[in-house]
């Protein structure tokens, strides 16, 4: 039996490991002593709805990983070994066994984690085509100790970033638990997406903390009633983690949000529709077993199967396994540097860097560090950040510092207990339910409550306009669909669906 057809029966243990592992709600409470958002004694009712759909969601995806991805956490090792090197890893339990330099000898030179597997290599004559060499090596792996993980190394792009950063982490964390997103997960992903970096700027005009396209940021701010600088990260998180709450209550799960956000809600709608055909049972289940049998026909026959998968490739199925197993460098990068606060005023005219620098004495360096999109002066209707507050530049817009508002709070709260199957959300029958929170945001008068009301004015609008609805009908519908689906079982060796 193939691994994707081992992996149909264990789609049941999901619920099993659940109900039996304990994973805690969070493990940037447990590793930094800051619960980043509501405690349980003494909190109103709707914070602790909050609270709890968070953690149960964090719980319940943790519990999924380790049935479908167990070797996840492998991605924080990609993440803290400096560029120019191969890292393999464990698929089954994630550990680091080894590290080559990409131009070396490998049968010479590397670092094995793994003492026991030193000598593997030994009298191996491996490929001078890097990519060659990768799979060649991956199957001594496998050979000697089961299936591996193996990636180029990218420690640069995340720590270059470190010594001027992470000494916000504590602060934008609270930003997304604020939210109902877990801060490691939100902050795991800006590290996945820019190396904590806010003025990083993909070949497809990307920016920023959770690379959402320029275009995209110029729409939100067409949508807020106040100017958006979309390079600074402490403007992008509240989006960011409005955006991600969002997607997670579709799905109720923060695995296929976060694979949205990547690879589209079309690509995993499909994804969604294969693991249902193969007898996933959940939305989780569902996702997993539907992106690897994915994955399988693309590599089995790309052009056969195409209209199968369509535009879902290797990179939309790692997504969600490189953002989870980003959490443990989240943690250990915020236990690492003493934490600053940051302080927010919205501006009622323009203020310019060397008022900035006369008034606080900071260096012009260190006020860009706290405002990466700063050049010249801080737009009026913008948001200038500073260590301390500092009332001549504007009203104090820092609601992390603050509770929440019991009105942001009660909606926030029934808004995250919604119950609709994510294709419901793309129906257009579902637009009054999302019209009717994006006023009872609105109504809040809360920052937070703004940014709520943005981004749901923007998923409409995606709705609108992006025919998903329609087009995963006509997918769910379509015969030829169905055929390639049997077919493609039959050829990966998966067997079957017998549930629904």
């Amino acid at each position: 039996m193939t691994r994707i057809g081992r992996r149909v029966h264990v789609v049941a243990a999901v619920c099993c490991i659940t109900a039996s592992i304990s994973v805690p709600g969070s493990l940037w409470a447990q590793r930094t002593g800051s619960t980043a958002g509501p405690s349980a004694s003494g909190a109103p009712a709707a914070l602790e709805r909050v609270a709890a759909v968070r953690s149960s969601r964090l719980q319940e995806d943790m519990a999924a990983m380790a049935v479908f991805r167990p070797g996840y956490t492998f991605w924080q090792h990609v993440f803290r070994v400096p560029d120019g090197s191969v890292a393999y890893g464990s698929a089954t339990d994630g550990r680091l066994l080894a590290v080559f330099p990409t131009t070396a000898d490998w049968t010479a030179t590397g670092r094995w984690e793994e003492p026991a597997l030193a000598t593997l290599l030994n009298g191996a004559r491996l490929s001078r085509q890097l990519d060659a060499r990768r799979d060649e090596v991956a199957l001594v792996f496998e050979e000697a100790m089961g299936p591996v993980l193996h990636n180029p190394t990218r420690g640069r792009f995340l720590m270059r970033n470190v010594p001027r950063y992470s000494v916000f982490l504590e602060e934008w964390g609270k930003i997304y638990e604020r939210f109902g997103v877990p801060a490691e997960v939100g902050l795991a992903q800006a590290i996945v997406e820019s190396g904590l970096n806010g003025t990083i700027r993909s070949e497809a005009r990307a920016v920023g903390f959770c690379q959402w396209l320029h275009g995209n940021w110029q729409k939100l701010e067409r949508l807020a009633p106040h100017v958006i600088e979309a390079n600074n990260q402490t403007t992008q998180a509240p989006y960011c983690a409005a955006y991600l709450t969002i997607l997670a209550t579709k799905y109720g799960s923060f695995l296929p949000a976060l694979s949205e956000h990547h690879a589209g809600g079309t690509n995993v709608g499909r994804t969604l529709i294969l693991g249902e055909r193969l007898g996933g049972d959940g939305v989780r289940s569902q996702y997993f077993t539907g992106a690897e049998f994915a994955i399988a026909l693309r590599r089995t026959s790309p052009q056969r199967y195409s209209d199968v998968y369509r535009t879902y490739g290797p990179r939309s199925y790692r997504y969600a396994e490189l953002v989870f197993g980003n959490m443990a460098n989240v943690v250990e990068l915020r236990m690492s540097a003493p934490q600053r606060r940051i302080h927010a005023m919205r501006t009622t005219r323009a203020v310019p860097l060397d008022e900035i620098v006369r008034r606080t004495g900071l260096t012009a360096d260190e006020v860009k560090r706290y405002n990466p999109a700063l050049v010249r002066q801080v737009p009026r209707g913008a948001t200038v950040y500073l260590p301390s507050h500092e009332s001549a530049f504007g009203a104090d817009v820092a609601f992390w510092h603050r509770p929440a508002t019991p009105a942001f709070a009660s909606v926030l709260a029934d808004f995250l207990a919604i119950e609709a199957a994510p294709d419901q959300w793309d129906s257009p029958s579902f637009e009054g339910v999302l019209r009717d929170y994006q006023r009872r945001f609105r109504q809040t008068d809360s920052e937070e409550g703004t940014v709520m009301y943005v981004m749901l004015s923007y998923v409409l609008e995606e709705i609108r306009t992006s025919r998903r609805g329609a087009i995963l009908d006509e997918y769910r519908a379509s015969p030829r669909v169905a055929r390639l689906i049997e077919e493609g079982i039959r050829e990966t060796g998966l067997p079957q669906a017998t549930g629904r």
